[in-house]
């Protein structure tokens, strides 16, 4: 009867972590690097803006693509005002400082969501070798009874 219970108990417990507890983790990592790669985008924006302030006070010549992979070339005279978005394809104007102030609050935020997000992680990383314990440990106790 109770290599039944047992044998039962650790199905559902395999269930359990693979099912549950694995699935929450795929989740989180994928929303851990949806984050990472938002960070790594405003920490190009001011590196960006740092190497255009730095070297480029005249402005600065490029291509840019008008549709259908058709260039056209563009002088930018005045580097004052920089677009950014700020989410979900809204655009506002900023002064190259307010742009890395705007950077730096993102970068913070984003940390701190991302944070959050790896201390979930870890809890699910714990929980499924807590339960993996269990039942090695469970394993012990029915092949201990057949001795």
């Amino acid at each position: 009867m109770m290599d039944t219970r047992s044998k039962l108990s650790t199905e559902n417990l395999e269930v359990f972590i693979n099912d549950y507890l694995k699935e929450d983790l795929k989740h989180l990592e994928k929303y851990i690097n949806q984050y990472n790669e938002e960070i790594m985008e405003y920490i190009q924006l001011k590196n960006t803006i740092q190497t255009m302030r730095d070297n480029f006070t005249d402005g600065y010549k490029t291509q840019m693509n008008i549709g259908g992979n058709i260039f056209m070339e563009a002088k930018v005279d005045n580097l004052d005002t920089i677009l950014v978005d700020i989410g979900k394809g809204v655009y506002i104007p900023f002064t190259a400082e307010e742009a890395l102030k705007f950077a730096d609050f993102k970068i913070k935020i984003l940390n701190k969501e991302c944070d959050v997000l790896r201390e979930e992680s870890v809890k699910k990383r714990s929980a499924i070798k807590v339960t993996l314990m269990y039942m090695a440990e469970q394993e012990k106790l029915v092949a201990g009874d057949k001795d």
